[in-house]
């Protein structure tokens, strides 16, 4: 029997996945989906009912392939594991907002969050699944939809390296002040997801705390397709 989405998300180590975020600015969940699930959200992408829009990337120079965010009711995996994880990803949040010297916390509940959400008039669903063919890519960005934003995102691999593309990395590039940017390429497997910052996350430096700018896109897909689900916190205006 397949463990629910909150099972699987209070199972990882999330002391360790908050110093991954700390050291390494992103922290990797291994299998959160079962190929099975990873599979049938995949399919998903050709039942236009179940989203709200359709972004071609190459319409708005953003790279080449293609992103539908999903309507509600969402999904309920996605549904289940957006719940689960904010909950444990608003922590971390706050721990950054403390250290950035930020005052308002965020709430413990995702439904507390998306209440705060349509008080500043986002209202629509941000999850979303993303579609790559070869030579498809993604220009590195920011998801940002209003002036709410949650500061941490998660992304899952559903497709299999080396079978069912080639290529694809995912993109991590961190501004920091007075230096050079560093940039990481992650090659997930199939089922695994990644916690990353979606706008900036605090980091020591030698004059305190400063704020680290991110950015993240997919690399050049050489071969065959490459889907993703994407979950972010904050609703879109």
């Amino acid at each position: 029997m397949q463990k629910s989405a909150r099972e699987r998300v209070t199972h990882y180590d999330w002391e360790q996945i908050a110093t991954d975020l700390d050291e390494l600015g992103y922290a990797r969940l291994p299998a959160l989906l079962s190929a099975g699930e990873c599979r049938a959200l995949a399919a998903l992408w050709g039942e236009e009912k179940h989203f709200r829009s359709h972004v071609i990337l190459e319409k708005h120079r953003f790279g080449r392939g293609a992103y539908k965010y999903f309507a509600r009711p969402l999904p309920p995996l996605v549904e289940s594991l957006r719940t689960a994880f904010y909950s444990r990803l608003a922590r971390i949040a706050n721990t950054w907002r403390e250290a950035l010297g930020e005052g308002e916390r965020f709430p413990s509940t995702l439904r507390a969050f998306l209440a705060h959400c349509r008080a500043n008039g986002q209202t629509r669903p941000t999850p979303l699944l993303l579609h790559y063919t070869r030579d498809g890519f993604n220009c590195l960005h920011q998801d940002l939809y209003g002036a709410v934003a949650f500061p941490l995102q998660v992304t899952c691999l559903l497709s299999r390296p080396e079978r069912d593309f080639r290529g694809g990395e995912f993109l991590l590039v961190e501004q920091r002040p007075r230096r050079q940017s560093a940039g990481e390429a992650i090659a997930l497997r199939a089922g695994e997801a990644i916690v990353f910052p979606t706008r900036e996350r605090p980091v020591e430096g030698v004059r305190g705390i400063y704020r680290a700018q991110t950015r993240h896109g997919v690399s050049r897909i050489h071969s065959g397709e490459r889907a993703t689900l994407g979950l972010i916190f904050h609703d879109a205006k």
